[in-house]
């Protein structure tokens, strides 16, 4: 195995030190890979070190170089990882037209040097390279492998039944601040993200790219339903309602809920209930201007998007971005006196957002949303924002039984006269008495 880190940063990697934004860590890197980093503390920062690298830079005029990390540190709260990288003086630098014929060996797809990202790739990558008679002045060959790699912490807490659970819940101490929950079916493959950032098993993310695209595109064809919304985050939500990818993660104020959810499928994988606090003062209203800004965020195009320069600090310069510009725009069509002035971190910022209402979905499910800003992403431990905390759920079948006990089952969270009736029809259906 090794890692993949690629720069638009001009001699970056002969620095003593570089920041990847979180988010862009693990692009490009199977689902088998990436869970093992799903959340990184100590052991998995200490395997990071351990793997050769391949250094590269956006663009194929630039040879890559070999090394390995010294050190990966986390900084601001987990949104980055600041890594000091260590060229190998043995092994010169290798121009691309050597790696170029490599490339589906090294799992190194064409596009990934047209973005700033770091991969783990699942490869021997000095063995590749002596393979192809690149010298390598008898470094050894990497030998760290899946197997070799830390798994994520088992959950502090297991739950088989309603019971336990509320009984846990109840027990939780959060200090006065306000608390949400979201329920995952498989407690090892899903991670805190919003549709609109997911990847498929190699890594490639599904939808991030044509965000703008299926945002338009909803509305063409089906401008009547979003005819009373006003703000960019209404339409959002409706959107999110009907599946569409879309840059919310929905979450609840009912633990039952949650708990439902994380029964409801994959029926023999371990379920989880995630369980969010934050003070009550940073939580946002649908009318909310940081609201407002990060949610048009979803109507900029891509390359509107790859041009928002976070690296300075001067404000001003930055709203002089023409990006930015453009971002103002959308804002002042559903606010007409916002101050055209906006606050980087802001727009990379994670807020929790109480939305409308409007449909009995989001009603009966207590519905709230996390809303991801640009390249943000929300550590799988939590942040001092917001603080997490899980709790595995075992016995789904039990579980689901007892919930519907309660009420909750597909009738009620979902409240549309098709799933009532598919629900009554499972309920009341003949079964033989030996199977009851």
């Amino acid at each position: 195995m090794f890692n993949f880190l690629v720069t638009a940063t001009d001699d970056a990697w002969e620095q003593p030190g570089y920041e990847f934004v979180r988010v862009r860590f693990l692009e490009y890197t199977s689902d088998e890979v990436a869970e093992s980093f799903r959340e990184l503390k100590a052991a998995q920062l200490a395997a990071l070190t351990e793997m050769p690298c391949l250094f590269a830079y956006e663009g194929t005029d630039k040879p890559m170089r070999v090394g390995r990390l010294k050190s990966v540190k986390m900084r601001d709260n987990g949104r980055s990882l600041l890594v000091v990288p260590e060229l190998n003086p043995a092994i010169p630098p290798i121009p691309f037209k050597a790696i170029e014929p490599l490339q589906a060996l090294l799992d190194i797809r064409s596009w990934e040097l047209n973005r700033t990202h770091w991969a783990i790739k699942d490869e021997d990558l000095l063995q590749v390279l002596a393979d192809a008679g690149i010298d390598l002045n008898e470094v050894p060959a990497s030998k760290v492998s899946k197997a070799d790699l830390p798994r994520p912490a088992n959950a502090p807490f297991q739950a088989g039944s309603v019971g336990a659970f509320i009984e846990h819940v109840l027990a939780l101490n959060h200090g006065g601040r306000e608390v949400f929950y979201r329920g995952h079916s498989n407690r090892t493959k899903y991670r805190l993200e919003p549709s609109i950032l997911r990847k498929d098993e190699k890594g490639n993310y599904v939808y991030r790219d044509a965000e703008d695209q299926l945002y338009r595109e909803l509305l063409v064809s089906n401008s009547i339903d979003f005819q009373g919304d006003i703000y960019t985050l209404d339409r959002l939500v409706r959107m999110q309602h009907y599946s569409l990818p879309t840059r919310l993660l929905d979450i609840t104020s009912n633990p039952l809920i949650a708990l439902y959810f994380a029964c409801k499928s994959n029926p023999t994988q371990d379920g989880e209930v995630i369980v969010f606090s934050m003070v009550r003062e940073q939580i946002k209203y649908f009318d909310s201007d940081t609201a407002s800004c990060i949610a048009n965020l979803t109507r900029l195009p891509k390359v509107s998007k790859d041009g928002l320069d976070f690296s300075s600090l001067d404000v001003r310069k930055f709203n002089k971005l023409a990006p930015v510009k453009q971002l103002l725009h959308f804002i002042k069509e559903e606010k007409p006196f916002f101050e055209p002035r906006l606050e980087p971190r802001h727009l990379r910022s994670i807020v929790c957002v109480k939305g409308k209402h409007t449909n009995s979905r989001i009603a009966f499910q207590s519905g709230a949303f996390l809303l991801f800003g640009h390249d943000a992403t929300l550590d799988e431990a939590g942040t001092p924002e917001i603080s997490v905390q899980r709790i595995a759920v075992t016995d789904k079948e039990t579980v689901l039984r007892q919930l519907d006990q309660l009420n909750i089952n597909e009738s009620t969270v979902f409240p549309y006269i098709e799933n009532s009736a598919k629900y009554l029809a499972q309920k009341f259906a003949f079964r033989s008495p030996s199977l009851q």
